[in-house]
């Protein structure tokens, strides 16, 4: 509020240097041209007459001419004591103008409501907040418990024992990889967690960077998104493999963007999206992010179109024929659905999918694709999101 105040002051103030002179009287005397001159001749004659270069009489005549003509040009240029209509409207605009430049740009270039703070507070804030964020069991502690799975209590129950077997076999990978597989189809992401890292421990040297990938997936989504030291540390273990590993480089543009280095986010992010593949989960992610990131980092940047069809695709299909939507979709659906099949993809295009089957009233087979992508984006908090979200579009799932 404070802030706000001071810029009106301001602006008022500079505003009232300007409107100022307009709103001011004009003062007749010597900026007028002629009684300049005129004042000047009188002044003339006074010294012609001193050096005895006019007679006294020749020098009245033609000081009474002279004061003739000035009084008919003082009374020619006065003008009414005050300020012309136009003027006062033109002073009213300049009023406004300025008042609307001056908070009008603030308010497109600016960031009303942030803090005012130096470069070098910002970035020493920043990095106090990454030193400082909390640690992976208060992050799994805080973040919100998923949906329950249905699944038989024969299923449950028999992952409940492997749950008090597996920790009795240390050196049992085949026991740990199969926790850690059970836990995330139970979407205890937690459990997961800590399954593969056993898994990651048990293989030792053996380990390979899909190991590390996978833990560092879990670690993030039980902390409901977050990338907290631990899975830091993590994604350091897989830079020394490769430097250039497309999930680490979007965790390491998540940890940046979720303590206010969206620049440094950008930069991660910028780099995946536009040389790797459109259809990898973190690339997808990155692409769902990356333009909040930009408009806080005060860069314009636009997000690389993806393949296959869009939402607003889909809606137009809907209003069109049943014979011309089903033409429409057949050819994008048939193309999608083979390309997810063979390649894979993120979970928009599944979504996109799901949503087309519901266009047709295909509701079965929007029904097996969104069983099927569950399968996949088991994981992803952000992936299922997107997907629950179409399976209610398109009416597989209740409300």
């Amino acid at each position: 509020m404070i802030f706000w105040l001071v810029c009106a002051v301001m602006t008022l103030v500079v505003t009232a240097l300007i409107v100022k002179p307009l709103l001011q009287p004009k003062e007749i005397g010597d900026d007028n041209p002629d009684i300049a001159v005129y004042r000047a001749q009188l002044a003339e004659i006074d010294r012609d007459l001193e050096r005895d270069l006019l007679a006294p009489d020749e020098a009245e005549r033609a000081r009474t001419e002279v004061a003739r003509r000035l009084l008919a040009a003082d009374k020619a240029a006065t003008t009414p004591t005050g300020v012309a209509t136009p003027t006062r409207w033109l002073s009213a605009a300049i009023v406004a103008i300025m008042l609307a430049l001056g908070f009008g740009t603030y308010w497109t270039l600016g960031a009303p409501g942030y803090p005012d703070l130096p470069l070098q507070a910002r970035l020493a804030a920043s990095e106090e907040m990454r030193l400082n964020r909390p640690s992976q069991d208060a992050l799994e502690a805080a973040a919100p418990a998923p949906p329950p799975v249905e699944v038989p209590d024969d299923y449950r129950n028999a992952i409940d024992q492997l749950r008090v077997i597996a920790p009795t076999r240390p050196d049992d990978l085949e026991a740990w990889s199969r926790l850690a597989f059970h836990e995330v189809e139970l979407r205890n992401y937690a459990g997961a967690a800590d399954a593969q890292a056993q898994v990651n421990q048990i293989k030792g040297d053996a380990i390979e960077t899909a190991d590390l990938q996978r833990l560092l997936d879990l670690k993030v989504v039980a902390a409901g998104g977050f990338v907290s030291p631990e899975a830091e540390e993590v994604i350091q273990q897989i830079f020394e493999r490769d430097d250039q590993n497309t999930a680490a480089r979007y965790y390491l543009g998540a940890l940046y963007n979720q303590t206010d280095r969206p620049d440094l986010a950008l930069r991660l992010w910028r780099d995946i999206i536009e040389t790797g593949d459109p259809n990898n989960f973190h690339i997808a992610s990155a692409r769902s992010q990356v333009s909040d990131a930009a408009f806080r980092a005060g860069v314009e940047y636009a997000v690389p179109e993806a393949r296959g069809p869009s939402f607003a695709d889909m809606d137009a299909a809907a209003e069109m024929s049943p014979e011309d939507r089903q033409a429409m979709i057949g050819g994008m659906v048939s193309g999608l659905a083979s390309r997810l099949a063979n390649e894979g993809g993120p979970a928009q295009d599944w979504a996109r999918l799901i949503r087309a089957y519901g266009v047709l009233g295909d509701q079965e087979a929007a029904r097996t694709v969104w069983t099927e992508a569950q399968q996949v984006f088991v994981s992803s908090m952000r992936g299922m999101e997107i997907l629950t979200n179409a399976a209610r579009d398109a009416g597989v799932l209740e409300e």
